[in-house]
């Protein structure tokens, strides 16, 4: 992905962007990297954790990549597990692949798997936050307004195409911001009833794909809210919200 510097004011930006009280200690990769393919991308965004938060979501997004894998096949097997690395880790871990394929069921030809909604939120949150600490060059360390994730394919063809699109208009929040540099600006024409043309200019802010198939994102500061939208390997659409 596109390596942008960031010009705000840094000083948002004091301590660890997941928790009110923890110390800038360690640099923390959003995404982690469990969540790619090798080989991993150039210029992982990473922003400023304490070590407490840095190896709390370990165990939590480990449990989110494999079970997103297996949903994919259909399997807790290591072999059939696209990341290798993940693969590896899996086979490893025997309590992680037993506690998933005590969650799946298979009726016919129809599998399914219980979640822990619990740890996949966890994870979400945890994203988010990095993702709007990067991009929007303000961190949001209390608690989101709404987290909400859906699979792919249970959502409508409306709901996806909602989510899935470019987000036009919004606010540039902090001047610098990645978020300010990435905006686009675009102009269309409008031709009234009386055949009267206006020219309107919009901001349009697209997603981030930081790894093809695998992991794209979208930062969108609204007036009342900031919004952030993740997709994780083409099948989890997922969606937090912070009121300004």
């Amino acid at each position: 992905m596109q390596q942008l510097k960031d010009f705000a004011d840094d000083r948002l930006l004091n301590g660890c962007v997941y928790c009110e009280g923890g110390f800038e200690e360690t640099r923390d990769h959003v995404p982690s990297r469990i969540l790619l393919d090798k080989p991993f991308p150039a210029n992982l965004p990473v922003v400023p954790a304490c070590a407490d938060c840095n190896a709390a979501f370990a165990f939590d997004e480990e449990y989110v990549a494999a079970l997103i894998d297996c949903v994919l096949v259909g399997s807790t097997d290591p072999e059939r597990i696209r990341n290798e690395r993940l693969a590896r880790a899996f086979s490893r871990n025997v309590p992680l692949r037993a506690r998933i394929e005590r969650a799946r069921h298979v009726e016919g030809k129809t599998t399914t798997f219980s979640i822990e909604e619990e740890r996949v939120e966890n994870v979400i949150v945890k994203l988010a936050k990095g993702h709007a600490a990067y991009e929007l060059g303000v961190p949001y360390r209390q608690a989101p307004e709404m987290v909400v994730w859906c699979p792919v394919p249970n959502m409508t063809t409306e709901e996806w195409s909602a989510f899935d699109a470019a987000h036009v208009g919004g606010l540039i929040n902090e001047v610098g911001s990645r978020n300010s540099q990435r905006m686009l600006c675009t102009q269309v024409t409008l031709r009234s009833m009386a055949g009267e043309d206006r020219a309107v200019n919009f901001l349009v802010n697209d997603w981030i794909v930081v790894q093809e198939g695998r992991y794209r994102y979208q930062a969108i500061d609204e007036p009342e809210i900031v919004r952030i939208k993740i997709l994780l390997s083409e099948y989890l659409a997922c969606e937090v919200t912070w009121k300004r």
